[in-house]
C-alpha cells in the first residue's frame, strides 16, 4: 500500500491536491494511504489532514510573526506524523516558505520529495533554486517554460499541464444568466476582476471603475466576488466613485468570464482562467510605489501576464503601475469588445496558449500525469 504525505496550505493548492489524490487512487493498483496538511477539499478526497491548512495559512509579514509559535507547532506535528507513518513519498504543493523548510526536514529523513506547482523562482528570488537542488527529488510544473528552467539548473522536472487548462464550464443560457442578475442581454457585458485580497482590490478597483465611467452605460459591468471577500465589503468599495455605471456583483468568476465580451483582469490566477475560457482581456496591476521600486529590481521578467509569459510575447496588453490609467484600460477594452482585427488576434493567440497549457502529449489529465510521476517515485523508494 503506497503511503503518501501530501501537503497543501492554500485554497488553490488544495484544489490541485484533491485532484491529484483522485488520480492516485485511480491509477494505483493498491489502495492509497494519504495524510498531511490540508483542508475540506483534501479531506473530501480521502486525506487524513493531521494539520489543518487554516492553522498555517497566514498572509503578510506581521501576520506571520504573530502566528510563528503556532506555525512552528503545526510544522513539528506534521513531522512527528511523518516519523510515525514513514511515507514512501511526500508531495508538497506550492506554499514555498513553509514547504521549503518541510522539504529540508523530509530529505534529512530519507523521504523522497515531489514539489507540485512551482513557486515562481524564474521570476524572483532565484537564489532559492539551491533549496530545490538540495532537497527536492522532482519538480512537477504546470507551465511549459518551467520545465526547461529547472532542467537548466540540474533539477529533474516534468511539465504535467495546468489543471485549469482542463476546465469544463457549461455556459448558462444568456437569458437565464441575465434574469438572475437583472442584466440587459442586449448590451455587451464586461467582466471586472480586481483581485482576491482586500489590499489588492483597494489598489486596483478605483481605476477600473473610472475606466467603466469612460466606457459608459452602453455596457453592463459584472464583478464576481472572490471567495476570500464578501459582497458587503465589495459594495462599499463600489461607492468610491460618483457617476460610475452600475456594476453588478456575481458569485461565479468563471461563468462571468464565459458570459462576458471582454474583461479587465488583475494579474494572477484569473488571467489563466480567462485564457482557458477564451475571453479577451486586458491585464492590470498596481502595488505600492516602494514595493514596485524594490520588486522591479528583483523581478527578471519582460512580461507579467501569464499568457504572455507562456507565449513569449505580449498577446494581451499589460497595464502596470504608471501605464495603468483609466484611459488606457478603456481604450484597450473598446478594441477588445468591437469585432475587428485586435479582438480576433487576441482570441486566436489565447487559443494557442491554451493548447500549450494542455500539454497535448496524451489523453491523460494534468492530475493523472502528476500522479504517475508520484507513484513512480514511491515505487523507487521501496
Amino acid at each position: 500500500m503506497p503511503r503518501i504525505l501530501i501537503s497543501a496550505g492554500e485554497a488553490s493548492g488544495e484544489m490541485y491536491g484533491a485532484a491529484l489524490l483522485g488520480a492516485l487512487r485511480k491509477l494505483s493498483p493498491a489502495p492509497i494511504e494519504a495524510f498531511g496538511l490540508g483542508g475540506e477539499q483534501m479531506r473530501a478526497a480521502g486525506c487524513d489532514t493531521v494539520v489543518d491548512a487554516k492553522d498555517v495559512a497566514v498572509v503578510g509579514i506581521a501576520e506571520v510573526v504573530t502566528h510563528l509559535p503556532r506555525i512552528y507547532q503545526e510544522f513539528h506535528k506534521l513531522l512527528r506524523e511523518a516519523d510515525r507513518r514513514k511515507p514512501d513519498v511526500a508531495v508538497l504543493i506550492d506554499f514555498p516558505d513553509f514547504h521549503f523548510r518541510l522539504a529540508k526536514a523530509l530529505h534529512a529523513r530519507g523521504i523522497p520529495v515531489v514539489y507540485y506547482v512551482s513557486p515562481q523562482l524564474w521570476a524572483w528570488r532565484r537564489g532559492r533554486i539551491k533549496l530545490v537542488q538540495r532537497y527536492v527529488d522532482k519538480m512537477l510544473v504546470i507551465f511549459p517554460f518551467e520545465e526547461q528552467f529547472y532542467r537548466d539548473h540540474g533539477v529533474q522536472a516534468e511539465f504535467t499541464g495546468h489543471p485549469l487548462a482542463e476546465l469544463a464550464v457549461e455556459t448558462e443560457p444568456r437569458q437565464q444568466f441575465a434574469a438572475r442578475y437583472n442584466l440587459d442581454p442586449a448590451k455587451p457585458w464586461i467582466a471586472i476582476l480586481p483581485g482576491s485580497r482586500r489590499k489588492e482590490v483597494q489598489m486596483i478597483l478605483l481605476t477600473l471603475l473610472q475606466a467603466a465611467k469612460i466606457l459608459g452605460p452602453r455596457y453592463e459591468y459584472l464583478l464576481p466576488v472572490a471567495s476570500t471577500l464578501t459582497a458587503d465589503w465589495m459594495r462599499q468599495q463600489l461607492l468610491t466613485i460618483r457617476g460610475a455605471p452600475r456594476v453588478t456583483l456575481t458569485s461565479d468568476a468563471r461563468q462571468t468570464l464565459l458570459q462576458s465580451r471582454a474583461g479587465m483582469v488583475a494579474s494572477g490566477t484569473a488571467t489563466v482562467e480567462a485564457t482557458v475560457l477564451g475571453t479577451p482581456f486586458v491585464m492590470v496591476y498596481r502595488v505600492a510605489g516602494l514595493s514596485w521600486h524594490v520588486g522591479r529590481r528583483l523581478v527578471k521578467l519582460s512580461h507579467f501576464a501569464m499568457p504572455n509569459l507562456i507565449a513569449g510575447r505580449e498577446i494581451v496588453r499589460e497595464l502596470v503601475q504608471q501605464q495603468f490609467t483609466p484611459e488606457n484600460v478603456a481604450g484597450e477594452v473598446s478594441r477588445l469588445v468591437e469585432d475587428g482585427e485586435r479582438r480576433n488576434q487576441v482570441i486566436h493567440d489565447l487559443a494557442e496558449v491554451r493548447s500549450h497549457l494542455q500539454a497535448g502529449r496524451s489523453t491523460e489529465s494534468a492530475a493523472e500525469r502528476a500522479a504517475r510521476a508520484v507513484l513512480g517515485l514511491a515505487n523507487c523508494a521501496h
